[in-house]
C-alpha cells in the first residue's frame, strides 16, 4: 500500500506540473511534435491549452487522492 501511496502522489505532481508549464507558463514544446504541428495548421493553440488543462486537472485529481490514501488508510 506504501507503493500505491507514493506512486499517486509522484504522478499526480507529475501531471499538475506538466499541466501548470503548458497552460500558464505556454511551454507548448512539452507537447510531443505539437510545434510541427501548429506550423502545418493542424493543431492551434487552443488545443494546446485544452491539453494543458486537461493534464493540470487530472494530476489534482490524483494528488488529492494520494493524500486521502495518505490520511485515510
Amino acid at each position: 500500500m506504501l507503493a500505491l501511496k507514493i506512486i499517486a502522489i509522484l504522478l499526480g505532481l507529475t501531471f499538475a506540473l506538466f499541466g501548470y508549464f503548458i497552460y500558464f507558463r505556454k511551454k507548448y514544446s512539452l507537447i510531443n511534435g505539437f510545434e510541427a504541428d501548429m506550423k502545418a495548421g493542424r493543431k492551434n493553440e487552443a488545443y494546446a491549452k485544452r491539453v494543458g488543462m486537461v493534464e493540470f486537472v487530472v494530476g489534482i485529481g490524483i494528488l488529492a487522492a494520494g493524500i486521502a490514501l495518505i490520511i485515510f488508510v
